[in-house]
């Protein structure tokens, strides 16, 4: 039996379980420790930007950045409808009402209907997702931010070193958010990161990721706090992540160009794009089909022990937000009956590429 090839599994570097071995050597393997804080500075140092604090799941950061920029009931926060549950379940946290926002032809939200939605529902925030890795139209949603007043949650959960004008992913909007869960491109098995060019909203978010304790000698608390930080542990696999993200961009990159070369004459493929002026790390092969069932694809794989999976179903559609407002819908709806995610894990080479997509080959053009 040919071995299993996963969508997006976990791939070490070297040097995680070294530096494992010096938390358990330092006993620090709490929400304390000298790699949290490298962690850290390592994010800060890549992207370029001002300040992080290390949690426990980007789901947990996009909460924390609703909650300091205000965010609470009745409150109107628009979203990417393209997306995966965690980019909005915290709107549901604070109390607040999902607006979905659909996809246009780069996958990522439409900027026009971003303004329509602004206009006509008066929203204070929102959550934008950055998909499969790809940026979006992030000029543009900016400047309408700006203008409008909103604030820019920058969900980059899939994006960590995808660029736009040679700026990261996460470091445009007031506060940006990463993901370390075990598919993403580097991992901690579980983690994430909430980062900002502003020093006191970081500040007060590492204050509420530690149960808002006041600084006394006894537990003291004044307002509601969360158990959102990251252990010195899942820190120190992040290190050594972080010493290798470069060329796992690299190489999911190189994997997409192998897909391409090798599904590229079937006319009824269309890959995701790139916008201009955008570097997507390639976080995940995604494409959709002109004519074939994506469903059967996905079934003659798994046939095969090979791991694929459909788009993200629109957050519209699903059924904990069947009264939300949106704005469209057509787009997204459309690319996930017709998309597929194709394994993407950093650990396959070029020969393990073309397995998948002998398959593919076979299935829409018998």
């Amino acid at each position: 039996m040919a071995e299993k090839i996963f969508l997006s599994p976990p791939h070490m570097g070297g040097n995680e379980m070294k530096y494992i071995e010096e938390v358990f050597e330092s006993n620090y393997i709490a929400p304390i420790g000298g790699f949290i804080d490298r962690f850290e500075q390592s994010v800060r140092d890549f992207t370029g930007v001002g300040h992080a604090v290390a949690l426990s799941s980007g789901t947990a950061a996009i909460h924390l950045a609703l909650r300091i920029a205000g965010i609470g009931p009745g409150d109107r926060v628009g979203a990417s409808t393209f997306t995966f549950i965690g980019s909005v379940a915290p709107i549901l946290y604070q109390n607040a009402e999902p607006v979905f926002i659909d996809s246009d032809e780069s996958w990522n939200l439409d900027p026009n209907l971003l303004e329509e939605a602004i206009e006509k529902e008066g929203l204070k925030a929102l959550v934008l997702t950055h998909l499969y890795g790809q940026s979006a139209k992030i000029d543009e949603i900016a400047e309408v931010c700006r203008e409008k007043g909103v604030v820019l949650i920058e969900d980059a959960a899939e994006s960590l070193g995808a660029t736009f004008d040679g700026k990261y992913t996460g470091t445009f909007g007031e506060f940006g958010i990463y993901s370390f869960n075990g598919n993403k491109i580097i991992t901690t098995s579980g983690g994430g990161m909430l980062v900002s060019r502003n020093g006191e909203a970081i500040a007060r978010a590492r204050k509420l990721s530690t149960q808002a304790r006041e600084p006394a000698i006894w537990y003291e608390h004044e307002e509601l706090g969360y158990n959102y930080r990251m252990s010195n542990v899942l820190a120190a696999i992040g290190v050594g992540q972080m010493e290798v993200l470069s060329r796992r961009i690299g190489k999911k990159r190189q994997i997409f160009e192998w897909y391409r070369e090798s599904l590229g004459e079937i006319g009824e493929i269309e890959w995701m794009p790139e916008v201009p002026k955008s570097r997507g790390n390639r976080w995940l092969t995604t494409l959709t089909l002109k004519k074939s069932d994506p469903i059967k694809v996905i079934d003659a794989l798994a046939c095969h022990h090979i791991e694929s999976r459909p788009l993200w179903k629109p957050m519209h559609l699903q059924p904990l937000f069947k009264d939300a407002k949106r704005y469209g819908g057509s787009v997204s709806e459309a690319f996930f009956a017709k998309g597929i995610c194709l394994p993407s894990g950093t650990a396959l080479g070029k020969i393990d590429v073309e397995r998948v997509a002998d398959i593919v080959r076979g299935l829409l053009c018998s």
